[in-house]
């Protein structure tokens, strides 16, 4: 269980304030109900996930079941997020889709080595993000089986 109850979050971790309308509205398009925070940095992303800075009256037990993350992030970068998130015995499992416009292999291949579940590049065209976004979310959301957490 993810310690939602019943309701799925989605975390999505976007500081463009495009690609995170974009985002939404694919969600919304395709009936993908869940409650959906968004981080617009790095810190802001660690603070909603542990439980501090302005997040430190939220409820850690309550997990996203998965977190969309962008690479190229202010404060902190995406990869440090992965990493932090790695690294701790709280959050070491929880799916993480690295969603990012980079087309760097370097950023290929520290996602996965980081230990990301899924890298995707953003199309830049909208019906080609939505659609990927349908098919993320039919995964994520509705197919794959999470580790308990």
């Amino acid at each position: 269980m993810n310690g939602n109850g019943d309701r799925k979050v989605i975390l999505l971790v976007e500081d463009n304030p495009d690609d995170e309308a974009l985002a939404i509205r694919a969600l919304k398009r395709h009936h993908i109900g869940n409650d959906i925070v968004v981080a617009h940095d790095g810190v802001e992303a660690l603070d909603y996930l542990f439980g501090t800075g302005m997040y430190a009256e939220r409820d850690v037990s309550s997990k996203p079941t998965v977190v969309l993350l962008d690479l190229k992030l202010p404060r902190v970068d995406g990869l440090e997020v992965l990493r932090r998130l790695r690294e701790d015995e709280r959050t070491r499992l929880m799916p993480v889709v690295v969603l990012t416009t980079s087309s760097e292999e370097r950023d290929l291949l520290d996602s996965y080595s980081l230990g990301c579940n899924s890298y995707i590049r953003k199309p830049v065209d909208f019906l080609q993000f939505s659609e990927a976004i349908r098919h993320l979310g039919m995964y994520w959301l509705l197919m794959n089986e999470p580790p308990p957490l």
